[in-house]
């Protein structure tokens, strides 16, 4: 089989369930291979994503790896047999790998989770706010770089899924832009909030004791809870967080965070008050 000279996201965590699945089951790769009729390098190169498996293999190694969540093992089928490229492939060789990742991840979404302290998050930006969020980056984008951001960012905005946000306040107050583009953020953010699928919440100023400031994350759900994905920012793009351990924690994080929110009746009554002192 053809391998890949840069998998996607999405086929990374295919392989990287697969070997989750047999270190659970204490096999080496060389065992698993065997019990396929395989070598050892195709097996670690269906682990790394490098090159695919198929419907059936995948059956076949959840069955030697004794799995039996049903749910799970079709779910790693589905992401096997996918092969329709998405919207997002138009940019890839002409943006930074990590944007192309998470719109492929928002697209698999069954529904998402922000905390957003400093941004808006891009689901909900306004074109205007976007552009100026691109423009902060130093060292500066070329006039061409920065309109494929923008492009990218407002092409994947469609939310089809569950989605809930709470958002500081100070992100309601920073002006990444100029006095209009920040009240036609504001106005879109309301606008969004009476959908029936968006949650918007607003943690402000004056809540005592609260020391979760920094915990600005993304939580995408999976299929399955254990395809779940937090994704965080780091220098150089995002980081894709999916251990078990971890998904539990940051699940945990929201819901603190969400409880010390205000409701989100008092949510919108909250940015309306912030519209007229813009």
């Amino acid at each position: 089989m053809v391998q890949r000279r840069e998998p996607t996201a999405r086929q990374v965590r295919l392989g990287s369930e697969l070997r989750r699945l047999r270190e659970a089951a204490g096999l080496t790769a060389a065992e698993s291979a065997a019990l396929l009729g395989a070598n050892r390098a195709q097996i670690s190169h269906i682990e790394l994503g490098l090159t695919g498996v198929s419907e059936q293999r995948v059956r076949r190694l959840a069955s030697h790896y004794a799995c039996t969540d049903g749910k799970f093992v079709e779910a790693l089928v589905e992401m096997a047999n996918e092969r329709t490229l998405g919207w997002w492939e138009e940019y890839r060789g002409r943006l930074p790998t990590s944007f192309l990742d998470l719109s492929e991840l928002n697209h698999h979404a069954s529904f998402r989770r922000d905390v957003a302290i400093l941004y808006v998050p891009g689901l909900l930006q306004t074109e205007e706010y976007a552009r100026a969020v691109f423009s902060g980056r130093i060292p500066e984008l070329t006039d061409e770089e920065l309109e494929l951001r923008v492009r990218h960012r407002l092409a994947g905005q469609e939310i089809a899924i569950p989605y809930e946000l709470v958002i500081h306040e100070s992100a309601l107050r920073i002006r990444v832009g100029d006095r209009a583009a920040s009240r036609a953020q504001s106005v879109k953010l309301l606008e969004l909030s009476e959908d029936e699928n968006i949650t918007v919440r607003v943690i402000p100023f004056d809540l005592d004791g609260f020391s979760r400031a920094a915990s600005t994350m993304t939580y995408v759900g999976g299929a399955v809870p254990k395809l779940d994905t937090v994704v965080r920012d780091v220098p150089h793009g995002s980081a894709f967080i999916d251990s078990e351990s971890q998904l539990s924690a940051f699940r945990t994080r929201f819901r603190k965070v969400e409880a010390v929110s205000l409701d989100t009746e008092r949510s919108r009554d909250f940015v309306n008050r912030l519209l007229k002192e813009l």
